[in-house]
């Protein structure tokens, strides 16, 4: 959850810009890895979680009060200030997750927009280049304005639709970066080798100087929300209350080093 929705835009932006390095290099960071099978919706009046397989299927906490396949579940005082403290941390974490997000297109598309502006060679095919970017910028964030920016996670939901857009742009820039960028190291003009050793060492200047530093700060806020995860995790086991077939309710899970940590709420 955390990792998939996220760093996949830093992960691609950078990649695009600076290598699998440079993008490795900004996820590093990043130690915790919850995930949920729940969509997650955040209302005035509650917050639904909601999946299609499983039992429950259908989950709504507000101020202390749990309904749980439509069916209120009574809970002791002390799991009632668990469910509130639950309700506010999910409160918190998905307009942060929101801007975090946002930054992190922000930063991706920045470094694609540096690439094309720095090595296109033809103008009008530039300006095309970096135009297209602005729109598919433009649709990104728009994307994650209109589920975690309106307080929508859905389960799964890693980035896949994003990642194709941005791969697909990938692919149209270093088509055309390329063939700009191999025309002029062909030529064998000293002019045009000059002009093309200016401009990419113009570039890893401007990659560093402009796409570094946002990213390991933003890897740092999105390291930093870690702990409120964690915090859902605790809460979630201190549960008392059991769903009707003697079950912990589990709405968040742990998955480390690969393997899904899901057995520590099981009933002992």
């Amino acid at each position: 959850m955390l990792r998939h929705a996220i760093v996949t835009a830093i992960v691609l932006g950078l990649a695009a810009a600076g290598g699998a390095q440079a993008a490795d290099s900004h996820t590093h960071h990043l130690q915790c890895n919850y995930n949920s099978d729940y969509d997650v919706q955040i209302k005035p009046d509650g917050i639904a979680f909601t999946r299609d397989h499983g039992h429950p299927g259908d989950v709504f906490i507000h101020d202390g009060q749990l309904r749980v396949d439509g069916r209120a579940t009574p809970v002791s005082a002390e799991d009632a200030a668990r469910l509130r403290e639950y309700e506010q941390h999910v409160r918190e974490l998905l307009p942060a997750m929101a801007l975090i997000a946002r930054d992190g297109v922000d930063i991706g598309y920045s470094a694609l927009t540096t690439v094309v502006a720095t090595l296109a060679d033809n103008g009008d095919e530039r300006t095309r280049m970096l135009q297209e970017l602005r729109d598919r910028h433009t649709d990104a964030l728009q994307q994650i304005d209109g589920s975690l920016g309106h307080g929508f996670w859905k389960a799964g939901d890693d980035g896949e639709a994003f990642g194709d857009n941005m791969q697909r742009t990938v692919a149209d820039l270093v088509g055309n970066v390329t063939r700009d960028v191999v025309r002029d190291a062909l030529s064998g003009d000293p002019n045009k080798l000059a002009a093309l050793q200016a401009r990419t060492d113009a570039l890893d200047a401007t990659i560093d100087k402009a796409v570094d530093a946002p990213a390991n700060k933003l890897a740092q806020r999105a390291e930093a929300l870690c702990p409120q995860f964690g915090e859902l995790e605790r809460l979630q086991q201190q549960f008392q209350f059991r769903l009707s077939d003697g079950g912990r309710l589990q709405l968040l899970t742990t998955d480390m080093d690969g393997s899904n940590k899901a057995s520590q709420y099981a009933e002992r």
